[in-house]
């Protein structure tokens, strides 16, 4: 299935020393499950556009489409599409804070030492992003996105958690938990409205990680972004899908079956 198991129980979420859209850090609880090693690469979100089951996303900047380049320029709409044609789901906001953090409260996906173009792909001090890769094409220099998995994966085996390209989860963003209410609290949470659409008074959605094009305090295991699900305007999101234990006992049997 090419996933890591992320074991359930507590954790440490947000950070009352970061950004005001971290805060509070408290305790949340989120059960065992599933979530996909590497960001959906373009050769497989291809290939579910090819079998009619996923819609076409343009990716705007050139130099953005190998294989084995996380897909990017989706919406929210085209990210949650696909994993459920996957028999998966995108993440809530808690699986994937857990996934990247682990139960330690660490700062960054391998612990609290700082974000280097060693560890994540991000802009290095050089000035220019994605550790200094330039694309091809013509100009503005934007770097661009590495493949996937070029840097050590997480605790659970997990790659590009920090840094690469942005990536969607399910929930609605409101500005700090805090805010959120019981909604981002306790057992389980998945936000406003449950993460179901639509939603009063609120029209963005998180996207998590950092990227390629930002420095090390994007690439945090607790900063938030927001962004309209419908991506516009345009910005390079890419995404990875989550599954429960259930949804991935019925993904192993039909590997198996093939």
């Amino acid at each position: 299935m090419d996933m890591g198991c992320v074991p359930g129980g507590w954790f440490l979420r947000g950070a009352d020393d970061g950004p005001k859209h971290a805060r509070p850090r408290e305790k949340v609880w989120v059960q065992t499950f599933y979530m996909d090693r590497y960001e959906v690469t373009v050769e497989r979100y291809v290939a579910c556009v090819k079998a009619g089951k996923c819609k076409r996303a343009k990716t705007a900047y050139n130099d953005y489409s190998r294989p084995r380049q996380p897909k990017v320029g989706v919406s929210w709409y085209h990210a949650k599409t696909y994993c459920e044609v996957m028999g998966k789901t995108l993440p809530t906001e808690a699986q994937w804070e857990k996934a990247a953090r682990g139960v330690d409260g660490r700062k960054f996906p391998w612990g609290d030492e700082p974000a280097t173009c060693k560890r994540a792909i991000i802009m290095d001090r050089r000035g220019r992003r994605s550790c200094g890769v330039k694309k091809k094409g013509r100009k503005p220099e934007k770097g661009r996105t590495w493949e996937v998995g070029q840097r050590a994966p997480t605790q659970f085996g997990l790659y590009d958690m920090a840094g690469n390209s942005w990536e969607w989860v399910l929930d609605w963003y409101t500005s700090s938990y805090k805010r959120c209410g019981a909604a981002c609290q306790g057992i389980e949470p998945k936000g406003p409205c449950g993460g179901a659409e639509p939603c009063k008074r609120l029209r963005r959605r998180v996207v998590r990680g950092g990227s390629w094009y930002w420095p090390a305090s994007y690439a945090t295991t607790y900063y938030r972004r927001s962004h309209v699900p419908g991506n516009k305007p345009y910005h390079h999101f890419g995404f990875r899908c989550a599954a429960t234990v259930a949804q991935a006992k019925a993904l192993a049997r039909e590997g198996a079956a093939e």
